[in-house]
This record gives C-alpha cells, structure tokens and sequence, in this order.
C-alpha cells in the first residue's frame, strides 16, 4: 500500500496589525481551495499565522494582546477554516497563539502554539514551542525587538510524535529548527515528517554582518535535519514586509536525503505543493539505524544543564 500524496507548504504574505481574524481566515480558505484543486491531502500553514507577529512590540494594552490569543480551537473566528479543510478532505498544521488555561501561566497570556487537524477537521495532536528565541523584558538599546520570552510559557508538551496520513508526524515552531536535539527527539520517534512554521526577518539590524547568511541559517540546520533522521519537512513562513520588518519567506519542502526539493518564489500568499513518499524515509532511517549505532552512553553531556 503506497504512502505518497501531495503536501504543500501554505505560505502567508504580511498580516496587518489590525487584520481582522475574519480577513486572515478568507486568505487561509483561500489556500485550501487551491490546495484542493492541486489534489492535496495536507497543507502546512505558518507559525502565529492568525495574526501580525506582534513579539516586535512592547504592547501595555492588555485587551490588545489578549486578541491575539486563542481560547479555543476552533473557535467561532476559526470554524471556517476547519470546515473549508473538512469540505475538501484536506488535513493541515497551524500554528496560533494558545490561550493558557487557568493555572498555567502566571504572567504570561499563553503559549506558541501548533495542531495537527486531521481530514475529517479533528485536532489529532499539540505541540507548544520550546525554544523561546529573544528577551524576556523590553531593550530600548535594541533596533528590533524580539519579545516571545515576554509574552509566552516555555513548551511543556515535549515533542511529541502523532500518527497520521499513514505515517508518523511531528512538529515544531520557528527557532526550534535550529537545535538538533529538537529533531533528535522526533527522530528517536521514527518521525516521517515534520511540520514547521516560522516567523522570521530576513535582516538583523542589530548584527548586519549577517543578513547575507540569513536564508542559507534557515535552510541549513534542516536539510541536516531531515538527512540525518531521514524524515521530510514541510516549512511554512510568514513572508513580505510586515509592519516595518521583512519577513524571510522561504518556505520550502526537504526531502529525507536533505536536498532542497521545493522553495517559494515570492512573498506572499503562495501555495507549494509537492508529492510525499513517506516509504522515501525507510532508505535513510535504515543506512542511520538508531538501535545499532547510536551510542548514547556516550552523550550525557548533551542533556545535562550548562554550566
């Protein structure tokens, strides 16, 4: 029995910081119907993707934040998109921002949040983001700010692994493609895929000398990733410029070899479809074979604190 089928990465253009959740919710139906007519099964959309990345900025109006935060899902604003996928067939990733629920959170409001909502419109799996990237209070020395420590709960789902689409799925969240004991955890799970949604700039103005590494930063860690756990990533980004900061864009699909098969042409709304062999991992899943080689007697530094 075969384990292809086509994917794509459903990448979004800016999102205004007065978007409204209705207008954002159009653009993502939109996307589905594209999908569909391009006989896709499953759809990766990005992170936070119901709204502007609103980490740039210290907001005090705490009815403000409080909108970009999700309390169900899904919700009365969100219903729409679920059932637009169930109409189609369609299963997709998302990621939002998750209300906590009373008790989990002290300061902050909630979680960086992503799902796995199967054919039929089921929420099958959760992940929130472990790797928090930025500073946890305000620098005025700063050019951009990044503020997810500020606003959101350190991850406390680990990094779980659902099956689905015939296969075994994970996920993560932006900054967390850049840690390979992220992937390792997925791959020690016989991951097949993995899901990944991303908010990120395309310049530094605080490091400059970087900005012309910015894409080939994005790419590398998970073209390792995928060949070295020998599983497929679907990245989805917001892209474009967004509220005064160019957003990377660069949603691409990687294939368990770690080539780069599929990368977005522009910045905005944008489908990539690409076709899924999940039995494509078995090749390198066995030339890596976890139970024979690793050695990890070997690796306790690895996970223990640093000094």
């Amino acid at each position: 029995m075969t384990r292809a089928f086509t994917a794509a990465a459903a990448q979004l253009g800016p999102i205004a910081r007065n978007e409204s959740r209705a207008s954002v919710i159009a653009r993502m139906v939109a996307l589905i119907e594209r999908a569909a007519a391009a006989d896709c099964r499953f759809v990766v959309f990005p992170e936070m993707a119901l709204t502007t990345f609103f980490p740039r900025w210290l907001i005090e109006d705490a009815e403000e934040v409080a909108s970009f935060f999700e309390a169900e899902m899904p919700g009365p604003e969100t219903r729409p998109l679920f059932e637009a996928a169930r109409t189609h067939g369609i299963g997709f990733y998302l990621g939002y921002c998750e209300r906590a629920a009373e008790g989990e959170g002290a300061d902050h409001l909630g979680f960086n949040t992503s799902i796995l909502v199967d054919s039929s419109g089921v929420v099958v799996g959760k992940y929130r983001k472990v790797h928090l990237p930025g500073n946890a209070v305000y620098d005025p020395a700063l050019k951009l700010q990044h503020l997810e420590p500020w606003y959101f709960i350190d991850g406390d789902l680990g990094f779980p692994v659902f099956e689905m689409l015939g296969g075994r799925l994970g996920m993560l969240l932006c900054n967390d493609r850049r840690w390979p004991e992220a992937w390792r955890m997925l791959g020690l799970q016989g991951a097949e895929l993995v899901c990944l949604g991303y908010n990120s700039p395309a310049q530094l103005p605080d490091n400059p000398a970087q900005n012309a590494l910015r894409k080939m930063h994005h790419l590398l860690p998970m073209q390792s990733a995928a060949y070295q756990n020998g599983t497929w990533i679907i990245a989805s980004a917001k892209a474009g410029p967004e509220e005064g900061c160019d957003m990377m864009g660069h949603s691409c699909v990687i294939a368990p070899s770690g080539e780069l098969v599929a990368l977005s042409a522009g910045l905005g709304d944008e489908l990539l479809p690409y076709s899924i062999d999940l039995d494509a991992t078995a090749e390198y899943k066995r030339f890596f074979d976890f139970k024979t080689y690793r050695r990890p007697e070997c690796y306790g530094l690895i996970a223990a604190p640093h000094k």
